[in-house]
């Protein structure tokens, strides 16, 4: 066995956290379930991938064997990288039969007329995804095992997530495998990101308004004291406005649990606007700024914003359409006319 190949199935062996190496060698299913008796699992990571990578060797492994191990890591804990939305189109809406063996060979010539050096590996899981890893090389170097793309393509979809390699000048041949692979004719970014794969899948499939689930937590039981004067009327006006804002919310985000992204990101192109005798400009330059929200989870972090009295109800179309527009980067322009003829909006 190649000693790149052994050092790369060791390093990813150390990734994986210890009560898990063994479920994950046996997915990979290249080692024999009599060879996994041999490791001894409860030893330090180092000693374990020693062990593991002298099977590997009694076993032949070669880099394609090595990179199919790096695939089901990456499955397991897909939400470490940061994925990105790519929506292809097609001239015609015929639907076409997919043939696997078929989208393989065309997005592997595709890739190797272009760039020799190139790893290629493929696995299909079991809701018809597709995972594709890429490691680049260029005319002169092997491919870069440690610095590859992945792709997931669910077939009869136009929609493709892509965690892209570092090396990103190789983004646009990626791209163009895949629609010669799959049948279609562009591919366009959608503007949406999130570490969490799932949760892209849910947004642009229109899964996520399925599994809407009322939550109603129940108040803490104990002693309630009564105040010793109430006013109905308020009582009356806090209780109308609390229903207010639960009926907007749920109009904006629905009652149940929503896709997790960690950001928002809004680019500001605007005219700066101030009365005519304030001239404060005297170009009459755009004003650019940008603004990012980020939480580990910023759309339930949003909804509860109204609710906590942190912001008025209804929160801004801007902040609420990131579902229903599939996108989660915006660019936010005057209208055409407005601006000079240098810098004009879309």
């Amino acid at each position: 066995m190649d000693e790149t190949v052994a050092e790369y199935i060791r390093r990813t062996v150390l990734k994986i956290p210890r009560d898990e190496i063994k479920m994950m060698l046996q997915k990979w299913d290249f080692l024999s379930e009599a060879q996994l008796q041999t490791v001894n699992f409860h030893q330090i990571k180092d000693n374990i991938s020693q062990e593991v990578v002298q099977l590997c060797e009694e076993n032949s492994a070669d880099i394609k064997q090595a990179a199919v191990l790096d695939i089901i890591y990456n499955h397991i804990y897909q939400n470490k990288r940061i994925w990105s939305v790519y929506q292809m189109r097609k001239t015609g809406e015929e639907l076409e039969y997919f043939d696997l063996t078929d989208f393989k060979k065309k997005f592997k010539r595709r890739l190797r007329s272009a760039l020799k050096n190139v790893t290629i590996t493929f696995r299909e899981y079991e809701d018809n995804a597709i995972w594709i890893r890429v490691a680049w090389g260029t005319p002169y170097r092997q491919p870069n095992q440690y610095k590859p793309s992945y792709v997931v393509y669910h077939s009869q979809t136009p929609y493709v997530f892509i965690s892209a390699s570092v090396l990103r000048s190789n983004l646009p041949l990626l791209c163009q495998a895949l629609i010669v692979a799959s049948n279609y004719h562009e591919i366009r970014e959608m503007e949406l990101r999130s570490h969490s794969l799932n949760s892209l899948k849910d947004i642009v499939f229109k899964r996520y308004s399925q599994n809407f689930q009322t939550y109603c937590p129940k108040p803490l039981q104990g002693r309630t004291v009564e105040p010793e004067s109430v006013d109905l009327r308020i009582i009356h006006e806090n209780k109308s406005e609390k229903e207010r804002i639960q009926r907007l919310n749920q109009e904006a985000f629905g009652n149940g649990p929503q896709p997790i992204l960690q950001f928002a990101q809004y680019k500001l192109e605007t005219m700066f606007k101030s009365s005519p005798e304030m001239d404060v400009l005297d170009k009459k330059e755009p004003f650019r700024c940008l603004v990012k929200f980020s939480s580990p989870h910023l759309l339930e972090s949003l909804k509860s914003l109204a609710p906590a009295g942190m912001a008025d109800a209804p929160l801004s179309p801007l902040l609420t359409c990131i579902t229903q527009k599939a996108r989660n980067y915006f660019r936010i322009r005057e209208k055409k006319g407005l601006f000079p003829d240098s810098f004009v909006s879309p």
